[in-house]
């Protein structure tokens, strides 16, 4: 049986930052992927944005690890040569009556450190984008963009070059605690095409979507624990011809998601979406990632709030993706959720659920941050 330090469970972006970080720090790593590459699923299936930490409630794990993250992924992007694009980020009211709600989302990224973040009035809104219909806006001057999957192969190589090695196509099958409250660590068996059985003291779920179905496998997790999951689709949708704007643009948020904003690949191609759809299924194996044409009747009403030029017929189904949540639909937005240790009672389990955005832009800043509970906890 292989003995390591540390193993992780699903090389997302979230995971591979994480599985470097251990790795980094001198623990032998090995990183399980149930498919065949890394960042296939979530990592995979969203709009690249770096955010700048502006919606999130005051001391929250968002607001916290968003800024910082931010700051940590352009520094990181820059030093490693990973392409990123600081489009900035204008927030549209797109009439008086929303005026009080941009307020509320300036006062709340002001609390919450964001820096290089203004109000604008409507005419220096369209001094900057001709094409926008706005009467007060927000500009978020850090807000950008980065290559998603040039920057998880780069934490993938860091991770490697540190002595971490990877398995593709290892389901984490079951986890066992050794001793009581897993004093000596955990004996992993893991599926594939050859399996394989791993003993180690440190646990860490990072597998997404699939967190708690993963905590489902480990021995000793009582179920008051484990989170519900639930699924809310994203869809977008693609602009046919050339970008009007050079900044996204966001409206004023929806319950459950951003409302529908226009977004900017690093080649300047606009995209609009995602939208919110919540889906009455019970696990992951049932999404469906199509993208309904239908659903794009409503991103035009949308969209002609703050784009009144938008024509007919120029947005195509793009591609879709479902965020990691553990609320339901009626819930209040739910925070980054580190469940370790101090809450379960068992040593060296650390479950992270809930991290959909702003996962990609909080990576690094994450993995500081659970390494930091790591070392406390020894």
């Amino acid at each position: 049986m292989e003995q390591v330090d540390c193993v992780v469970v699903g090389a997302g972006v979230i995971g591979l930052a994480v599985a470097r970080e251990m790795a980094l720090q001198g623990r032998e790593t090995i990183l399980l992927e149930r498919e065949s590459a890394f960042g296939t699923v979530s990592s995979a299936r969203n709009s690249e944005v770096i955010h700048a930490g502006i919606y999130y409630p005051k001391d929250s794990l968002k607001a916290k690890l968003c800024v910082e993250g931010n700051r940590l992924l352009y520094e990181y992007c820059r030093s490693h040569q990973v392409a990123t694009q600081s489009y900035g980020k204008l927030i549209v009211a797109a009439d008086d009556t929303q005026i009080n709600d941009l307020q509320a989302i300036l006062y709340k990224a002001q609390n919450n450190g964001v820096p290089d973040i203004k109000m604008i009035s409507g005419e220096e809104a369209k001094s900057l984008e001709p094409k926008l219909q706005c009467v007060a806006a927000i500009l978020s001057a850090t807000t950008g963009i980065v290559d998603s999957h040039g920057y998880m192969l780069s934490l993938l190589g860091g991770f490697e070059d540190a002595g971490g090695m990877v398995a593709y196509q290892s389901p984490l099958i079951s986890a066992k605690p050794i001793g009581q409250n897993a004093e000596d660590g955990y004996e992993l068996n893991v599926g594939g095409s050859d399996g394989m059985q791993i003993q180690t003291k440190l646990l860490i779920n990072c597998a997404g979507m699939s967190a708690p179905a993963i905590a489902q496998k480990i021995e000793g997790l009582k179920q008051e624990q484990i989170p519900k999951a639930y699924f809310a689709k994203g869809n977008y949708f693609s602009l046919s011809g050339k970008s009007p704007f050079r900044h996204l643009i966001y409206p004023i948020p929806e319950p459950g998601g951003l409302g529908v904003h226009l977004t900017l690949d690093m080649g300047g191609q606009a995209k609009f979406g995602p939208d919110v759809e919540w889906l009455d299924i019970n696990s992951e194996e049932q999404i469906d990632y199509t993208v309904n044409p239908k659903r794009g009747e409503g991103f035009y009403e949308a969209v002609r709030r703050y784009w009144p030029e938008l024509k007919d017929n120029s947005l195509q189904p793009d591609y879709s993706g479902v965020r990691a949540k553990i609320v339901s639909q009626n819930s209040p937005a739910g925070d980054f959720s580190f469940n370790g240790p101090q809450d379960h009672g068992l040593q060296g389990l650390y479950n992270l659920y809930g991290f959909e955005s702003p996962g990609l832009t909080s990576s690094l800043a994450i993995a500081k941050h659970l390494e930091g509970q790591i070392k406390s906890s020894l």
